[in-house]
């Protein structure tokens, strides 16, 4: 499972992934109801009590379809008020419920290998049709493994995948029943036992690495180490971004969702950082058909720089305007605009007056005597500057 190289998927939208997951499902519960009838009439003719229990064990998987079925149709209703972000959580679930299954089946085989161990000598006597009747359900499970495991590629679905390799199980003790059957009919009692304790291990670990999978999902675990690189790239290439850190992603179901630091230029507008934090989600999203979303902080320093420790509390925009007529005197209008910079710890100001007022003879060089004068009084200012107005 971990070996095998996992091709991309396609995109697809919810309702067509869903209902593609809703038919694979359908096909895996006919299957097992197919043959959980075949495997009870033969195992109850034939003596196999190892294929009766087989049997039982395909019906429970029934039970399990039954909520793949439900987490497929319900994990693609659209975000409400109380679910925000969707319903794709609910796969997650039932994967992590379906390992857990397949954790306590492989205790069961286990279990049971030990009994049949301490009993060997007392299995009654066994029909062939029992062999073929195992091999049957072999060759049955397998497809089914191997069919649910391309649809969890194909829709990038844990909740199949996980439902693919419990087919795998039954493939597996199916596997068992048969090595059973024939060294019974051949005289070797004690091969049925030892081949279901392996096979028990084999089940049980599988069921933890699913579980595990899914309760590291539950925990917002990060996506892979390559795919953050990929994301973090695509950030970095969108103009107007300087950079980017803190980076964070989780998985949802099939969906990754991030959320990222992008440094701009401290001296851009408001409205420009928006629109390239809107640009950072658009790239994001479009490059990386498995992103469901990017939320974007914009940055005006990088903030994993050495802190700077301000030199007092940072005045609000309302309080430096009243600072305003003590800089630049009383006569001095209030400006048509004022740009507010918090860098550094200190405040820049940028302020706008008309051209005609600004341009007058010697005013410039009379503000600029005055800022001098008077900005030692307002460690919290680190500069001012002067802009003049053509129109507005």
């Amino acid at each position: 499972m971990t070996g095998e190289a996992k091709p991309t998927p396609m995109p697809i939208d919810d309702a067509q992934r869903s209902r593609q997951a809703q038919q694979v499902t359908l096909v895996a519960m006919a299957t097992n109801l197919t043959l959980t009838v075949f495997q009870l009439i033969v195992g109850l003719f034939s003596n196999a009590f190892s294929l009766v229990a087989d049997a039982m064990h395909t019906l429970s998987d029934l039970l399990t379809d039954g909520l793949v079925l439900l987490a497929a149709r319900k994990g693609a209703d659209p975000a409400d008020a109380n679910h925000p972000y969707g319903h794709d959580r609910i796969e997650t679930v039932v994967s992590m419920f379906l390992g857990l299954v397949l954790v306590v089946v492989g205790c069961g085989f286990l279990w049971s290998a030990g009994v049949r161990i301490q009993g060997a000598d007392a299995l009654p006597p066994l029909h062939p049709i029992a062999l073929w009747m195992a091999l049957g359900t072999l060759v049955a499970k397998e497809a089914l493994f191997r069919f649910t495991l391309a649809a969890s590629r194909r829709l990038d679905s844990r909740m199949l995948e996980a439902n693919a390799w419990h087919a795998r199980t039954d493939a597996a003790s199916s596997l068992v029943v048969a090595i059973g059957i024939g060294g019974g009919l051949l005289g070797y009692r004690f091969v049925e036992p030892l081949a279901a304790a392996l096979v028990g291990f084999m089940i049980l670990r599988m069921g933890v690495m699913l579980a595990a999978a899914a309760i590291r999902e539950l925990v917002d675990t990060a996506v892979s180490e390559e795919v953050v690189n990929k994301i973090r790239d695509t950030i970095a290439a969108t103009p107007g971004a300087r950079g980017v850190h803190d980076l964070r992603t989780r998985r949802m179901a099939h969906r990754i969702l991030c959320d990222a630091h992008v440094l701009v230029d401290p001296r851009i507008s408001v409205s420009e950082g928006h629109a390239i934090a809107e640009a950072v989600r658009l790239r994001v999203c479009r490059q990386h058909a498995n992103v469901q979303d990017v939320l974007v902080h914009i940055d005006a320093e990088d903030d994993l720089d050495v802190p700077v420790i301000p030199v007092g509390p940072m005045p609000d925009r309302q309080t430096l305007a009243g600072w305003l007529p003590g800089l630049l005197g009383d006569e001095t209008p209030a400006p048509k605009r004022m740009l507010v910079h918090h860098l550094g710890g200190r405040v820049e100001l940028e302020l706008f007056f008309p051209l005609d007022w600004l341009s007058t003879d010697g005013r410039v060089a009379q503000l600029n005597a005055r800022l001098k004068a008077h900005l030692p009084t307002h460690p919290e200012i680190r500069a001012v500057r002067l802009h003049g107005l053509v129109a507005q």
